[in-house]
């Protein structure tokens, strides 16, 4: 790595603007970039190694005032190891439980996908299988999951309403 970087540099590397690197810097959670001689900032590798960091922590969603808060204690040096520490197992729990949050959820998605594709696979045989009487088969919704079979003796109740103006086909 270079042993300084312009703040241009910096931006493209980390994907942060000229503008949030500066915010960061006036809001402590940056400290104070060297400069060149004219005033430019310069940014060490020291200084690079921070922005990652910072960046994980909001990836996984900590705010920036536990950033903030979290930047205060590493200016203090190894008597505040401890602590942040605290802080980073609280935000891990925090992180877990998005994680574990997210996996129910991608189950759920999951197994309604599945649903989906059974209802078309079995759409798709039917489709292929000429009726023997001669008409069409009963309309379900696709959510529509009992199996009983309608009575041919009874007439056929639609499944659902629609509402008005609305086409039969643009249920979902």
């Amino acid at each position: 790595m270079e042993t300084s970087l312009t703040i241009a540099q910096v931006a493209q590397r980390t994907g942060l603007t000229a503008h949030t690197l500066r915010y960061y810097e006036r809001i402590g959670l940056i400290a104070a970039v060297s400069r060149a001689p004219g005033g430019q900032r310069r940014y060490a590798g020291a200084d690079m190694d921070w922005l990652a960091f910072l960046l994980r922590l909001r990836e996984t969603g900590m705010p920036i005032q536990g950033m903030q808060a979290f930047a205060g204690l590493r200016s203090q040096g190894d008597a505040s190891v401890g602590e942040r520490r605290e802080m980073l197992e609280q935000h891990l729990a925090e992180v877990q439980a998005r994680v574990e949050a997210l996996q129910q959820s991608m189950q759920a998605l999951s197994t309604k996908i599945a649903h989906y594709r059974a209802i078309e696979a079995k759409a798709r045989v039917k489709t292929k299988r000429p009726s023997l009487s001669g008409t069409a088969p009963e309309r379900k919704t696709s959510d529509d999951e009992h199996t009983s079979q309608p009575d041919p003796q009874q007439p056929r109740q639609p499944a659902l309403r629609t509402r008005a103006g609305q086409a039969p086909g643009n249920r979902r």
